[in-house]
């Protein structure tokens, strides 16, 4: 099965060329690709519609998690271009919001723009859009996605 724009998605880069840790600055809107503590790579990103009111402690709240993760599996049929989920919430954020009595939430993920909104990029990249998730454009989620493989750590900083 094609995903829009593309036949198949780029192939995983040899691993001396791939990530050991993906930074993510909230405050500055930023994703950093790093191997053995050197940026490979930055890209600006969009977060959830509320990601400045602290780190995501229920479903729904539209805020992006802050924490130690990693990413837990990819998925080429995405309907956000390419996506790589990321493991919120681990069991101190399923502590945290069962003792609040709300639910987590789920599925956050490191993703492109929505299936045939690309035309949107301009505008996407000035807003924070998503429900919590960590959003670049297709061109830019088909790089991080050449350079990360599951299991790699992701830190998401305030």
């Amino acid at each position: 099965m094609a995903r829009w724009g593309h036949a198949s998605p780029p192939a995983l880069l040899p691993a001396a060329q791939q990530a050991d840790l993906i930074v993510i600055h909230k405050s500055k809107r930023t994703l950093t690709l790093m191997r053995h503590g050197v940026p490979l790579a930055n890209y600006h990103v969009s977060l959830g519609k509320n990601a400045d009111a602290g780190p995501k402690q229920r479903e729904g709240d539209k805020r992006t998690p802050q924490g130690h993760y990693f990413i837990d599996s990819r998925n080429s049929h995405s309907r956000f271009s390419l996506s790589l989920h990321i493991s919120y919430p681990d069991k101190n954020d399923i502590k945290a919001a069962k003792a609040a009595g709300y639910s987590p939430g789920e599925n956050i993920m490191i993703h492109g723009l929505p299936n045939g909104w690309a035309g949107l990029n301009p505008l996407l990249q000035l807003i924070d859009w998503t429900d919590g998730c960590i959003a670049v454009t297709n061109t830019e989620m088909d790089d991080i996605w050449s350079r990360v493989s599951t299991g790699t750590p992701v830190e998401i900083e305030p």
